[in-house]
């Protein structure tokens, strides 16, 4: 059946991150583990922020929908990624294929301006400190969290609106092993100029204004540090910001690489490498990002570990 009346493909073959066949085994052991690190270090973020209330506050709030996306993003792509492995078939429908689109560029969209939200945060604690309770209340923070979360949604629907009104009329491999746009494009029989157009301004957008907020964020923020008499005041203040920065870093590297250029330059080896960070990599790494030098989050983890062990 015909996914509409512009579209000849009914489903794409997704050729896969790797092409040892001998070794899918070892290869579905690994993701897998990755996965499931993944899923319960996010899980368990959420659940102390949930029911820790010392962590009831605006940058926790931040890092618990951030850890949220992670769960979003990795169990739209990997499930599918083992079943391929599992069944040893690398098909998907088109169908699927947009909803996983949809859905990866919903995740994608909503946790680079989280980052921004963030940074936001930051800034109001280090150079508002006085201020902070009365600007960062908890209906601020829940519209803030709400308009986030609307304008990722927005952004996801319209590129995958665009991309359902394109033909593709054969071959129907997607060198990728997940559905995302630069190779669905390389797949259309017809102009993808305004896709192209409209991935662009999303990264300008999303992506480097994101950047230039963060970096006009923290220019401020060091600017007071720096002000701040003795090293162990400037220490506390920039360990505040130092698992932030390292987060925004990793992310945003990855996604701008991926979208600030046209398909025409797309580079599948080097692309796959970077789409295996914001997928897997990423998703794993935030958890301990945000915990291990974080005394708060440690002392969480250790009230709801044994309740979770007793349910």
């Amino acid at each position: 059946m015909e996914a509409n009346n512009n579209t000849r493909v009914s489903e794409f073959i997704l050729a896969g991150l790797f092409d040892y066949p001998h070794l899918h085994g070892l290869f579905l052991g690994v993701i897998l583990c990755l996965f499931m690190v993944a899923i319960q270090g996010n899980s368990l973020i959420i659940l102390a922020i949930v029911f820790h209330p010392p962590l009831h506050k605006p940058m926790y709030f931040f890092i618990a929908n951030l850890a949220l996306l992670d769960i979003f993003c990795t169990s739209n792509v990997l499930p599918k990624m083992m079943q391929n492995l599992i069944l040893g078939k690398k098909t998907i429908s088109f169908n699927a294929c947009m909803a996983q689109l949809f859905t990866f560029l919903f995740a994608g969209a909503t946790e680079l301006v989280f980052f921004t939200a963030m940074a936001f945060d930051r800034y109001v604690a280090i150079c508002h400190p006085l201020h902070y309770v009365t600007i960062m209340t908890k209906k601020v923070c829940i519209t803030l969290a709400a308009s986030i979360w609307s304008v990722g949604a927005f952004n996801s629907l319209v590129n995958t609106l665009l991309m359902l009104h394109l033909d593709f009329c054969g071959p129907n491999i997607i060198q990728h092993f997940f559905c995302e746009i630069p190779p669905l494009l390389a797949l259309s029989c017809s102009s993808t100029y305004l896709n192209e157009v409209m991935a662009f301004m999303a990264d300008i957008f999303l992506a480097m204004v994101n950047v230039l907020l963060i970096t006009m964020s923290y220019g401020f923020i060091n600017r007071n540090i720096l002000k701040i008499q003795g090293s162990e005041g400037k220490q506390k203040a920039f360990f505040t910001c130092s698992s932030h920065l390292v987060a925004v870093g990793l992310y945003y590297s990855t996604i701008i690489y991926t979208y600030i250029h046209p398909p025409s330059s797309y580079s599948l080896e080097k692309d796959k490498m970077v789409a295996v960070l914001y997928t897997l990599v990423t998703p794993v790494l935030n958890p301990l990002i945000y915990s291990l030098r974080n005394k708060e989050v440690k002392v969480a983890f250790r009230k709801i570990l044994p309740f979770c062990k007793r349910n």
